[in-house]
């Protein structure tokens, strides 16, 4: 009876060695879903973000495009005004050139 019950006790050893194995394979499976699960997560979140990133760069940009036609409005008004003042240089009443007054004046 020896070698039959040796022959049982080889299976047995290779039945729990397979089902160790199965349970490592499973563990290892649960933790890469487990991973999966997290990283889908995480992709959601990401592009989540990036939408609201892309709104604000929008809102950015068409501030930004906003002000810098403000700021040539602005400077062509400037432009104007500069070509209406004289050419020549302002005289005070006794005939003297303005920043000559202004520099006697200190």
């Amino acid at each position: 009876m020896q070698p039959s019950s040796t022959r049982l006790d080889a299976e047995t050893r290779d039945l729990q060695f397979r089902d160790t194995t199965i349970l490592r394979t499973m563990s290892k499976i649960d933790e890469l879903a487990e991973r999966v699960e997290r990283l889908l997560l995480r992709h959601g979140e990401l592009q989540r973000t990036n939408a609201l990133l892309q709104q604000q760069l929008t809102a950015v940009t068409h501030d930004r495009d906003n002000l810098r036609s403000r700021l040539n409005a602005a400077r062509s008004r400037i432009d104007v005004l500069l070509e209406r003042l004289p050419r020549d240089p302002v005289a005070d009443a006794d005939g003297a050139p303005v920043a000559d007054a202004v520099r006697s004046a200190r």
